[in-house]
């Protein structure tokens, strides 16, 4: 590979035109060279076309992956596990390969065992909607969000440019972070939280909805992400969520057993702590 990379000059291809993908596809148009977008729904693939999101898309990766300079992983963890199998049989020139996968230890893990035409690095866009699909799409989607990267061993420094570029074409900040601190972060803040709304949804009764107002509705807004979307995240990230459900379970129990005891004191102290936690996150 020549050293340096240029994003106008780079073909692209992503995999996966759901709203993360279909987002990407928004932001960089008119940015590379080409833009190509590969999805398994026809009727994606014809929606993307029809509104010009990319230049050409196909179903079949061997139609399209052969011309790519840069290839973005797109889709579910575990389809991106799937596809980083595939890729030496549909690519032989050298390639980079993003991915945007919300847990990155697996995903790393199978990036070191591609040949050596791929350039690998991870990466996790920190944003996202509850409602997928192409349909969702947005271009703004990236912006002012944080966008890790997660590079390995052999990562060259044209990849890492490529990342960056790409990151800051979308409006996006990149933060560098390892695989395994990524996973345990995200366990707290993005994994548990989805299966709190998920708890949530479940133990209200839906005759309930009459009286649900706007804190119930943000409180359990990504109970309505498909499971199929997260299924690979709960599976590739499984210790770290029992231990991030483990944490939750504590304060929960704290704040249960005041309580019972009726002390409102105690429990007023406790609500009173999580308020100045909940402040230092913004801050």
């Amino acid at each position: 590979m020549e050293d340096g990379f240029q994003l106008q000059d780079s073909k692209i291809t992503i995999i996966g035109l759901g709203l993360m993908g279909g987002s990407l596809a928004l932001a960089l148009k008119g940015k590379c060279a080409a833009l190509f977008g590969i999805d398994a729904d026809r009727a994606t693939l014809e929606l993307a076309l029809e509104k010009g999101i990319v230049d050409r898309a196909d179903a079949d990766p061997a139609n399209i992956l052969s011309e790519s300079d840069l290839v973005v992983l797109a889709t579910p963890v575990q389809t991106i596990l799937d596809y980083i199998k595939e890729l030496p049989q549909l690519i032989q020139t050298p390639c980079i390969v993003l991915d945007l996968g919300s847990t990155k230890k697996e995903i790393i893990q199978a990036m070191s065992a591609l040949p050596g035409n791929f350039d690998p690095i991870g990466g996790h866009p920190i944003c996202g909607r509850e409602k997928l699909g192409l349909e969702q799409a947005d271009g703004r989607l990236f912006d002012r969000a944080a966008f890790v990267l997660t590079p390995l061993e052999r990562t060259s420094l044209r990849a890492r440019q490529a990342a960056e570029h790409i990151v800051s074409a979308i409006g996006a900040t990149s933060v560098e972070m390892d695989a395994n601190e990524h996973d345990r972060v995200l366990a707290s803040t993005s994994h548990l939280p989805f299966l709190i709304s998920s708890a949530l949804a479940l133990s209200t009764p839906p005759d309930y909805f009459a009286l649900v107002g706007t804190g119930f509705k943000s409180t359990s807004r990504l109970a309505g992400t498909p499971a199929h979307m997260m299924l690979g995240v709960l599976q590739t990230n499984r210790e770290n969520i029992l231990g991030a459900i483990q944490t939750f379970r504590e304060s929960l129990r704290e704040l249960e057993s005041e309580l019972e005891a009726e002390d409102y004191s105690r429990l007023e102290h406790m609500l009173d702590r999580s308020r100045t936690a909940y402040q230092a996150l913004y801050s």
